[in-house]
């Protein structure tokens, strides 16, 4: 850079420079200067991945700040997520943005700056969902006494599934169903928070759970540190199922564990509240009937034993027949006699009944053939005349079509009707035969006739031939 050219009439020393090559001269000092560094600080304005994956944020401490890059792979390996207020130590290259002529540094790897950071963390969340009402025990649903399906979130290759599944069987086989998911990292949080949602969305006719457990072991406050992350709690808010929270050792505590409908100690003792001793109940079944068997027995005794006593003080069956008995024969020595008598009393009543009625019907009978007999003689009168007329009608009827149809009509037209002797209708010449003897009727009478010797069919319409110009007498055709 020393051999470049001055300005014209400018007496210096001076280098000159363009903007761009003093920005990235800078950017080389300070790469070269601090390269790779460990930065301790509070993350402020921290509002997640951009929309291309980045992440872009400021490290603060009480009396300077530095702008922060986490670029999308890096994010995506990141064990531990970034989050607004938390004290990190980061470890990552300082360096400058050209365009804005700032400095900041690119982080490649963060932790959170010990224990207290997170605690500080967790208790502010803590108090904010509190506000909201979620850690509320009027929201916790009852666990089911006897679920039939149970559902577990965790992992499915861990130690803790067997555990579950071998305690379950011990105490009361049932139908387990596993939604597989990691229980540490980065992708943890989603696919628990997916998991409990997917469980309370079984469409109808798929086997839904009575009973959700969500289950890991122990670890470090940075392990279970996904539990306590604001999605999965919101999720086991939303949840209409009853879920246990198995999260850790006894001594370990998440936010998952304040708002589930039941926190267990352990995955084990999850599974022991889930579910009652079968051998147990079998016992208390037993034991309940062996009880209501005596109970039973004892009522019956009591009753026996009443009925007994009750029975004594009644008088004998002898003792107690014996005056309707004797009062039996009396009436029964009594009733021939009274039925010889009563249907004598009923026969002479009745003759005298029928010769009164049969006075009474043979007059009712005649009146009402009389009745019938004049009614039948105006119906026929009626019917007579009705069909009388009806027959009239229909014989005008017929001349009128008669006369219409009727062929006088057509000979009164100028038309003639042409029969042989024989009375047979002629309707073509050929059927006319030399001497044959016609009968031709017009409209106002008969006339009879010959046909010539000679007589022969013509052609329609052709003249007949005759030289002298005259017809000759006689003949029709």
């Amino acid at each position: 850079m020393a051999d470049r050219q001055q300005a014209p009439g400018v007496t210096t020393n001076l280098v000159e420079y363009t903007v761009s090559e003093l920005a990235f001269a800078l950017k080389r000092t300070v790469e070269d200067a601090f390269g790779l560094v460990r930065l301790r600080g509070e993350i402020s304005g921290f509002k997640g991945p951009h929309s291309s994956g980045h992440c872009y944020f400021t490290l603060k401490d009480e009396k300077s700040c530095i702008e922060a890059v986490i670029w999308r792979s890096t994010y995506q390996r990141l064990k531990f997520k970034p989050e607004a207020g938390l004290e990190v130590i980061a470890r990552g290259r300082v360096t400058t943005y050209p365009d804005k002529s700032k400095y900041q540094i690119v982080i490649d790897d963060l932790e959170p700056a010990g224990a207290g950071a997170l605690m500080a963390l967790l208790e502010a969340r803590k108090k904010q969902l509190a506000a909201e009402g979620l850690f509320d025990e009027l929201r916790k649903l009852p666990l089911p006494f006897l679920p039939r399906i149970i559902g577990v979130v965790t992992s499915p290759t861990g130690a803790v599934i067997r555990d579950i599944l071998h305690r379950l069987s011990d105490r009361f086989p049932s139908h387990v169903l596993v939604w597989p998911v990691r229980v540490q990292g980065e992708t943890c949080a989603g696919e628990v928070a997916a998991a409990i949602g997917g469980f309370n969305a079984m469409i109808p006719g798929v086997p839904r759970p009575d009973l959700i457990i969500v289950a890991r072991g122990g670890g470090s406050l940075e392990d279970l540190w996904s539990f306590n992350d604001e999605l999965v709690v919101r999720a086991v808010a939303a949840s209409t199922i009853p879920l246990i929270s198995a999260v850790g050792h006894e001594t370990d505590w998440t936010l998952i564990d304040l708002i589930a409908d039941f926190r267990a100690p352990t995955p084990t003792a999850a599974a022991e509240r889930a579910v009652p001793v079968r051998a147990d109940l079998m016992l208390s079944v037993t034991s309940h009937g062996l009880r209501v068997i005596g109970c039973l027995r004892r009522i019956v005794d009591g009753e026996r034993r009443r009925f007994t006593a009750t029975t004594r003080g009644l008088a004998r069956k002898s003792e107690l027949l014996a005056l309707p008995r004797q009062r039996f024969d009396t009436v029964s020595a009594r009733l021939s006699r009274a039925l010889v008598a009563n249907a004598r009393a009923h026969g002479t009543q009745l003759q005298r009944s029928a010769a009164r009625l049969k006075v009474h019907l043979i007059a009712r009978a005649a009146e009402r053939a009389r009745e019938r007999l004049t009614g039948l003689e105006r119906g026929s009168g009626r019917a007579l005349s009705a069909g009388v007329d009806r027959s009239r009608r229909r014989l005008d009827g017929s001349a009128k079509l008669l006369s219409t149809l009727g062929y006088h009509n057509v000979l009164a037209r100028g038309f003639t009707l042409v029969r042989d002797a024989e009375g047979k209708m002629l309707r073509r010449a050929n059927e006319v035969g030399p001497g044959t003897a016609l009968d031709i009727e017009f409209a106002d009478g008969h006339v009879h006739a010959h046909a010539d010797d000679d007589a022969r069919p013509t052609a329609l319409h052709a003249k007949p031939a005759n030289p002298r110009g005259k017809e000759k007498q006689g003949t029709l055709l």
